[in-house]
């Protein structure tokens, strides 16, 4: 030991020691100021000081070694080496290190067997909006306080340097909580704007703070006093102070978007809140019906107030979409509604916005709908409802790729979203890409435990699989009511690849006779056709008279929606139950061709997934086994999952070409099986 202690005095291990951790503390300090300055990437900054740390062993080791050759001065040469050595050694560190980490947590980064979007690194020029608070005394003004949060939110999604959360992700939280650094992990955002509003007769005041939430450290904060017919000029006065307080340019297309103001009308500007905050409470047709309500008043109380006016062409053109009311007077009305909000603000984004959705939900025009949506999604990058609706187009168009990235893009700035979520869900289902489906459900269930649609989703997973075992744990118990069938869709499809016939036949049954006050005649014709495929498959005799029933009933309504889908499709089933063959492809030709009119991708593999089905049961066993074939290539999901080698093995649909040595071929591939770890 003596002996050890005096080769390391000789060797001046001491003084090499100190002059280095001298210079490297002066030489990261240096670096962490210029670094500050110029907004290095933090994960450039770790590797320096990493690759310090390894410089001190290395230095120990050069000390020893001129101790060696006798030499007893550390040189300011070799002490300059080692400092360039530092810097080499952390940037590669970066760039092979920590870079790689952040690259791995892009916005659009996915991983493939959780589906899980990975965090994307945090920008000083990211926010969120926190739900304001109402501090008025008549408690019924919250909707005043909803609709300025959504309004400022609106305003700062349109500064495309920023990146704003959407208000999904936002509204699970208090106006002024204590956890700021926990919430803003959860969104990924470096600041956070809290803010309240108080209401009182034709007065108005906000309050607003922004906030850096690392450190609860306040950079902003502004009190507005302002009356109602002049309310609408805060949300831009607000965005501008956030971007310049983040540093985030204004350019001058933006700038205008931000700054324009719609209306001083004190009735409408009243009336167009309370839209906002009815449509920010989750969707349902009530909802959006008094939404577009509101609307309607604000536009009577303000002709010109043309962002009324473009969401009430949106409202009407969603009512159409989803077949809600599909009449030519809600169509007059939704193109009535647009016209007025391009005569008075064509260019604003509201009224782009509404120009895209018409054509995408009333034209159906896809290739033009995507076209105005990608124009609009550069322009407006932050909202999360074009991004969903240009991944929806791109979906149909079968560019898939290019939809999932969309729909990646969008966790990003609605990351708590249950919505988006799914949506992932049901584009990795189009592609069979199973462990993801299972993945996504299971987060959204970690978000909203008593979610019935997601477990339903994960259900149809397993049918896919020809797990029908786990799949019956999730799908839940039988539905009692008429209108209880389109709530449990996958309940019946279950219950027919186990071939329980006589199960479903009796619930059917039963079914149709308990009153249901909340069933449409839509409901009772779903139930009456599903009760005749089975007693079909069972062979049972009743389900003549069954299919006769659906089909007079569905061609009296085809006689007021000639060109409805669904109608139609009811017409293709209930031929085929008849056994009439010319009847039953004439219709099935007649879907096609308004499929290929409209250049759907979806909704025509899922006509070919009808018509291969009715191919097998007519006899024509090459021609299904040529569909199912290509079926089995492509992504698709009707009307509950694409087919897999499993469904194909278990579907009695098919039972005619088991036989067939084509058949059997399809069956071999057991890719889509596996089960998740």
């Amino acid at each position: 030991m003596n002996e050890f202690l005096h080769r390391l005095r000789d060797r001046k291990l001491m003084q090499w020691g100190l002059a280095y951790l001298a210079g490297a503390w002066v030489l990261l300090q240096v670096v962490g100021l210029i670094g500050q300055q110029f907004d290095w990437p933090q994960g450039l900054l770790r590797g320096i000081t990493v690759a310090a740390g390894v410089g001190f062993f290395v230095t120990l080791v050069l000390a020893w070694y001129h101790g060696e050759r006798g030499e007893q001065r550390v040189s300011g040469t070799e002490l300059l080496i080692v400092a360039l050595l530092l810097l080499i050694g952390g940037a590669l560190l970066w760039r092979f290190g920590g870079h790689s980490a952040d690259s791995a947590s892009s916005p659009t980064a996915l991983t493939a067997k959780s589906a899980a979007v990975a965090a994307p690194a945090v920008s000083d020029k990211s926010i969120a909006v926190l739900p304001f608070e109402n501090l008025s005394d008549d408690k019924a003004n919250a909707y005043f306080a909803d609709g300025m949060q959504d309004e400022i939110l609106t305003k700062l999604s349109k500064i495309g340097t920023l990146r704003v959360i959407s208000r999904t992700s936002t509204l699970q939280f208090a106006s002024h909580p204590g956890n700021l650094t926990e919430i803003a992990q959860k969104l990924a955002v470096a600041t956070i704007l809290e803010g309240s509003v108080q209401k009182a007769g034709n007065k108005v005041r906000i309050n607003v703070q922004l906030i850096r939430a690392l450190g609860d450290e306040h950079l902003w904060a502004e009190t507005y006093d302002r009356t109602l017919d002049d309310v609408f000029g805060v949300q831009g006065e607000v965005a501008g102070a956030i971007a310049d307080k983040l540093g985030a340019a204004l350019s001058g297309d933006a700038r205008k978007q931000v700054n324009a103001i719609s209306t001083r009308n004190a009735v409408a500007s009243d009336a167009y809140l309370r839209g906002l905050s009815l449509l920010r409470q989750g969707y349902s047709l009530s909802q959006e019906i008094a939404a577009i309500h509101a609307f309607e008043d604000a536009v009577k109380a303000d002709p010109q107030f043309a962002a009324a006016w473009a969401r009430l062409a949106r409202g009407y053109s969603h009512l159409i979409f989803t077949g809600a009311d599909s009449s030519a007077e809600r169509g007059a009305a939704a193109k009535h509604a647009l016209e007025t909000a391009e005569q008075l603000q064509p260019e604003t984004l509201e009224t782009l916005a509404a120009r895209a959705y018409y054509i995408f939900r009333v034209e159906r025009d896809y290739a033009e709908a995507r076209k105005r949506l990608e124009a609009l999604h550069a322009r407006w990058p932050n909202d999360v409802d074009v991004i969903l609706t240009l991944s929806y187009v791109l979906t149909r168009q079968g560019h898939q790729s290019e939809a999932d990235a969309l729909v990646a893009q969008a966790l990003t700035l609605d990351p708590l979203n249950v919505q988006v979520h799914k949506l992932h869900a049901f584009n990795a289902s189009y592609q069979r890409r199973w462990d993801e489906v299972v993945a996504e459900t299971r987060a959204v269930l970690a978000l909203a435990p008593a979610d019935v649609e997601a477990r339903s989703i994960e259900a149809v997973a397993w049918l896919a699989r020809g797990d029908l075992a786990r799949a019956a744990r999730l799908i839940g118990p039988a539905p009692t009511l008429l209108s209880e069938e389109g709530e449990r869709p996958h309940y019946f499809e279950l219950e027919r690849l186990q071939r329980s016939y006589a199960i479903s036949i009796a619930r059917l049954e039963q079914m149709l006779d308990t009153p249901d006050p909340h069933a449409g005649p839509l409901d009772a014709l779903g139930v009456r056709a599903e009760l005749a495929d089975m007693q079909r498959l069972a062979g049972d005799r009743g389900a003549q008279g069954n299919y006769t029933k659906v089909r007079a009933a569905l061609q009296e309504q085809l006689l007021q929606k000639p060109d409805d889908q669904f109608l139609l499709s009811g017409i293709v089933t209930a031929e085929a139950g008849l056994g009439n063959e010319r009847a039953t492809f004439a219709a099935l030709d007649a879907i096609q061709k308004k499929v290929a009119e409209r250049k759907d991708v979806l909704v025509e593999r899922e006509t070919l997934e009808q018509r291969a089905r009715l191919l097998a049961r007519f006899g024509h066993k090459d021609e299904a086994i040529a569909g199912l074939s290509y079926l089995l290539g492509v992504p698709y999901g009707a009307p509950f999952n694409p087919v897999t080698p499993a469904t194909l093995r278990l579907d009695p649909d098919f039972d005619a070409l088991r036989g067939e040595p084509g058949f059997q071929q399809l069956l071999q591939d057991a890719s889509t099986e596996k089960a998740s770890p």
